[in-house]
């Protein structure tokens, strides 16, 4: 059955299943709470109750079940119907996927508000929206800054809800296993940073072997995608510049995935990024996931580059849009070599 999935999920069906989701979630975006992602949350607060026991093990067994379980759905709904219907019930099931897991206008949304606020010379809107954005303390950030940490913010969720969606959707598909990479990617990334919250809860505290282990696999998983998006970054910006502020900057970083994509932006448009992160604000609500961090360089100093200014806000949104028609072209000619082969 595995074999007969990956005959039919060829790059063909990967390019349009990737293209309606887009142009689905750009008419028709999800609203945060959508009940995939409300059932997602009970699931990691079952898992997590019931099976976080504090060692090592149960860490591990965890997010196993957290992730796993979800993923090895998918790619049980994937196998039943293309064994029931063929191709076109695996293309519906692929949209439908991809389009909970994979968009813009999951976080573009906060990027526009907070620019059009600069732009309007309203810079205590700016903070405030960028406060509630991240939940961190942005009161006494100065104009460049919060240019900084915007585009920061933006192309970390622009790399977690795209770029690397796409990466493990893309593996995972010439498997055999359909969309279940997509899911895959997501729920790592989700449950890391839910437990990382829930860490400090007073009900029910994530242990700290169960932080670890969701930490860990996030990092091994994002470790190609990272690159890959990075490398995106360079080809559609400036190259050398990407590659060179890469090579040697990136290690300073906290999260040297996070890192790589920083850099490599910096680099591909020219704008100094990096320094001292934000102090959060402990006001989300229980069960509720962080929000993307931008990670911090060590002794606080910026990558080198120009300040960052409001004109690299249309930078950015060029950077990204590139890079994404970068992997559309790349299936439209593995959809060609597929045919022509």
């Amino acid at each position: 059955m595995a074999a007969g999935s990956a005959d039919n999920y060829h790059p063909v069906m990967a390019f349009f299943a990737i293209a309606i989701a887009l142009l689905l979630e750009q008419v028709r975006p999800l609203a945060a709470d959508h009940p995939a992602a409300t059932g997602l949350r009970r699931w990691l607060r079952l898992v997590g109750r019931n099976v976080d026991a504090g060692g090592v093990q149960h860490g591990w067994l965890a997010w196993l079940l957290a992730v796993g379980v979800p993923t090895l759905g998918v790619i049980a709904v994937h196998w039943f119907l293309a064994w029931l219907g063929g191709w076109p019930l695996v293309l519906v099931w692929s949209v439908v996927v991809l389009y909970l897991t994979l968009g813009f206008r999951q976080f573009s949304h906060h990027f526009t508000g907070i620019r059009d606020a600069l732009e309007a010379g309203d810079e205590e809107r700016a903070r405030v929206l960028l406060a509630r954005w991240q939940q961190v303390d942005a009161s006494s950030v100065p104009r460049s800054e919060i240019v900084r940490h915007v585009i920061e913010y933006s192309v970390l969720a622009a790399h977690r809800h795209v770029f690397g969606v796409l990466a493990w959707f893309c593996f995972m598909a010439v498997l055999g296993l359909g969309p279940a990479g997509a899911v895959f990617y997501r729920n790592a990334e989700y449950a890391a940073r839910y437990w990382r919250r829930k860490a400090q809860a007073a009900d029910h505290p994530t242990s700290p072997a169960l932080c670890r282990a969701a930490d860990a696999a996030w990092h091994a998983i994002d470790w190609l995608p990272a690159r890959m998006t990075a490398l995106g970054f360079a080809i559609v910006g400036s190259f050398e510049d990407a590659i060179d502020v890469w090579r040697n900057h990136a290690a300073r970083f906290d999260d040297r995935n996070d890192g790589v994509i920083v850099a490599a932006t910096a680099g591909a448009i020219g704008v100094r990024l990096g320094g001292a992160s934000l102090r959060p604000l402990p006001t989300l609500a229980e069960g509720q996931a962080q929000p993307v961090s931008a990670p911090s360089v060590a002794g606080g100093e910026g990558l080198p580059g120009e300040p960052a200014r409001t004109s690299h806000f249309t930078q950015v949104v060029g950077l990204v849009w590139r890079t994404v028609a970068l992997w559309l072209l790349a299936l439209i000619l593995m959809t060609l070599a597929h045919v022509l082969g």
